[in-house]
């Protein structure tokens, strides 16, 4: 008789696999990751600058995104003064802390296809 293999039948496990999907659930998706990775190095940008560094991202996708991240408080949107209106989005604070997750993906990347291209 085999044995069923238990997973997830601590509490620990259970918070941590909960965490994990609450991370995955608001970082999913092919944009968030590039926005965010933009708006760190990139300080204060506007609507259009953001167009401009995500490559291939389309007007309603980037403003979908950056509505989503910025209920989820990761990115902040200050609209200016001025004629016609701007509107500037920055990292927040909270957003920040994901800086050392976005720098260990942009090396493990590189690595990656380091591997891939060695084998060719």
């Amino acid at each position: 008789m085999k044995k069923k293999a238990v997973i997830n039948d601590t509490p620990i496990c259970q918070v941590r696999m909960q965490a994990i999907n609450d991370a995955i659930s608001i970082l999913s998706g092919k944009w968030k990751f590039p926005i965010l990775g933009t708006l760190i190095s990139g300080n204060k940008l506007g609507f259009m600058d953001l167009l401009r560094e995500v490559e291939g991202i389309g007007t309603k996708m980037l403003a979908k995104e950056l509505q989503d991240l910025e209920m989820n408080h990761l990115i902040s949107r200050t609209v200016l003064d001025t004629k016609p209106v701007t509107v500037e989005y920055a990292i927040t604070e909270y957003g920040e802390t994901l800086t050392p997750l976005i720098d260990e993906l942009a090396n493990w990347g590189i690595a990656y296809r380091k591997s891939v291209l060695a084998d060719k």
